[in-house]
């Protein structure tokens, strides 16, 4: 088991306690920040205060960081630095949260899954205190402040002077950061992704990989990405990867052992992100005057929780 100590008092605030929040607050903390995690999960508040974040590596290993977790936004009053990691459905309640306790010169940074995000957050922070940025790593909640890495990824920032600061302490974590100037590119290169994989496997309750290993399932999952990379093209986006069916095939096969997150909320009986996701192609389809008939589907099946199998999904799908 290893244990880090912090050498660096930059204080950062992750909200959230789930498996993406674990796995962002372990690295950084392991980098030296002070981290500062707000969360509504007891459990999990009360096993990081006494143990601190867990992560297990890709190898096995064990590493434990030191952060400190509350429920009051109180408590972290005046922080500059917020990691916006809680779910989607969540977003509201963390952008009250945040502006009672974000510093008035504060930047809160959201590498949420999904549309509409943003919005939310600077409705009630103002535009200038809300960065933007995906990521594909992958994490899988083991426990109460345990995660597990399931798959290296990249953190693509937008082009925004103010996340300098916060570009270079999750670099110097460990994470691989660009940046782009094109947001509405950011924002759909990544929600392609997540339309793609997150549903199927929640609906098959499968591992990210195994939608490669299924050929039914593939060529399924080839037209779902097709799907939704023409409603991101009919609005004159350029995706950020020539090839989405390869994009997602890619992210897929480095994060194959992985439970995505819309499949952890599933077995746990929790709201998921489907709204966000396959919700806002559906509706963005919808505004465009373009069909999206797979994510209306998928939509639909995730919604009223209806199992799926390959035979009802090549039936729903001829291919």
């Amino acid at each position: 088991m290893e244990t880090s100590s912090k050498t660096n008092k930059e204080k950062i605030l992750v909200t959230g306690t789930g498996a993406m929040a674990c796995l962002f607050a372990a690295r950084l903390s392991a980098a030296g920040m002070q981290v500062v995690m707000l969360g509504t999960w007891q459990e999990a508040i009360e096993q990081i205060n006494q143990q601190g974040v867990r992560l297990q590596l890709i190898d096995g290993r064990q590493q434990t960081s030191p952060a400190w977790a509350t429920n009051d936004p109180q408590a972290v009053h005046g922080v500059r630095l917020a990691l916006v990691l809680g779910k989607g459905w969540q977003t509201r309640r963390i952008a009250a949260q945040l502006a009672s306790c974000l510093a008035p010169d504060g930047l809160a940074l959201t590498l949420q899954n999904g549309l509409g995000n943003r919005e939310i957050l600077a409705e009630c922070l103002g535009v200038k205190r809300v960065g933007v940025g995906v990521t594909t790593m992958g994490a899988s909640l083991l426990g109460p402040g345990f995660v597990r890495l399931a798959g290296e990824g990249s953190i693509m920032l937008e082009d925004n002077s103010r996340l300098h600061g916060f570009a270079a302490h999750l670099r110097h974590s460990g994470f691989e950061v660009e940046t782009t100037s094109d947001l509405a590119a950011l924002q759909w290169g990544k929600l392609v992704i997540n339309a793609g994989i997150n549903p199927l496997t929640a609906l098959l309750g499968v591992a990210n990989g195994e939608l490669l290993a299924r050929q039914a399932v593939r060529r399924v999952l080839e037209k779902l990405v097709r799907e939704t990379a023409r409603v991101a093209n009919l609005q004159g986006i350029r995706l950020p990867y020539p090839d989405p069916v390869a994009a997602v095939e890619a992210v897929a096969q480095r994060t194959a052992a992985n439970f995505s997150s819309m499949l952890q909320d599933v077995r746990r009986g929790a709201p998921t992100e489907i709204d966000q996701i396959s919700g806002a192609v559906v509706r963005t389809g919808e505004y465009l005057g373009q069909p999206t008939p797979l994510n209306r589907m998928l939509w639909r099946m995730v919604k009223s929780n209806t199992p799926l199998s390959e035979p009802v999904l090549e039936a729903a799908c001829p291919c």
